[in-house]
């Protein structure tokens, strides 16, 4: 029951994440490349303190490190410099289509036996994502973008197989934020100027402050938690259900429409998350992560 609470409670903040990004970039008030900086920053400071205020250290220069902080860095940068350039259904369906990819193959190759009804039930999940997600009209599909996004997949991939070894999440989680935060301080001024000219408000800094210390900073240190007990697949599948969250935030939050389209594709979502985990057969046994 508890593994369970725990692991609501991160999809959830994931959900949030993208509903704060939403309301951030996509109104204008603040530029994806800024808002991943302040949110890194926000993020390490925030996972600094707590962990200091333990009396512990981050453990900055462990060789774990490069995997951990490097793989969320690619995750952070590879999705700001898609995000405005890709039309952002089309962009859910890379992101966590390659993070399912990433996952899957990573548990294969690390000697997991994923169950049958677990690639069955991730298919149907991506089907009901693709439903969900494809854009009905013309969109924007640039290859940069395209690449940026299913690299930073394979980032967010990479950084949760390497959580499921995390000894001391918060303090792992920190020190991976506090090594990202260079690297997209680089990015930021390595970049084009703005063409549209987005000017940082202080709502959007707000935001930006709001997802990284607690929906990403305490929600990443929290899926650090879990991942041990969830294995690979079980947690790849779970993030399947983060799209179909965030629509239903959208729609309380911000007002956003419900269509029978995305009814139907969320129901086929949670359907192929459900039978995945196994909702719809006996028990006789313990189930493979």
């Amino acid at each position: 029951m508890r593994l369970a609470l725990l692991t609501t409670i991160v999809l959830i903040a994931f959900a949030l994440n993208s509903i704060l990004n939403r309301m951030a970039v996509g109104n204008g008030e603040i530029d994806a490349i800024a808002f991943a900086v302040i949110r890194a920053l926000a993020g390490a400071i925030m996972l600094a303190v707590l962990v200091l205020a333990r009396r512990r250290v981050l453990p900055l220069f462990r060789s774990a490190r490069l995997v951990g902080a490097g793989s969320l860095t690619l995750y952070l940068v590879g999705f700001s410099i898609a995000y405005v350039q890709i039309d952002a259904g089309l962009g859910a369906l890379l992101l966590f289509g390659g993070v399912q990819v990433t996952m899957f193959a990573g548990s294969v190759i690390g000697g997991e036996r994923p169950p049958a009804r677990r690639w069955t039930g991730a298919a149907l999940a991506l089907a009901g994502l693709a439903w969900l997600s494809w854009p009905t009209g013309s969109a924007a599909v640039p290859l940069v973008a395209v690449v940026a996004m299913l690299l930073a997949a394979v980032g967010w991939g990479i950084y949760s197989l390497a959580g499921r070894g995390a000894t001391d999440p918060m303090a792992e989680t920190g020190a991976n934020f506090a090594w990202s935060v260079p690297p997209l301080l680089l990015v930021s001024l390595l970049r084009p100027a703005q063409i549209d000219g987005i000017t940082a408000t202080s709502t959007g800094i707000a935001l930006a402050v709001v997802a990284g210390a607690l929906t990403s900073g305490l929600g990443y240190a929290l899926w650090y938690t879990v991942l041990p007990k969830l294995g690979a697949t079980r947690s790849a599948l779970l993030q399947l259900t983060v799209p179909i969250i965030a629509m239903a935030m959208g729609a309380v939050l911000l007002g956003e429409g419900v269509t029978g389209r995305m009814i139907g594709a969320a129901l086929l979502t949670l359907g192929g998350v459900a039978y995945g985990l196994g909702a719809f057969q006996r028990r006789t046994g313990s189930s493979g992560s």
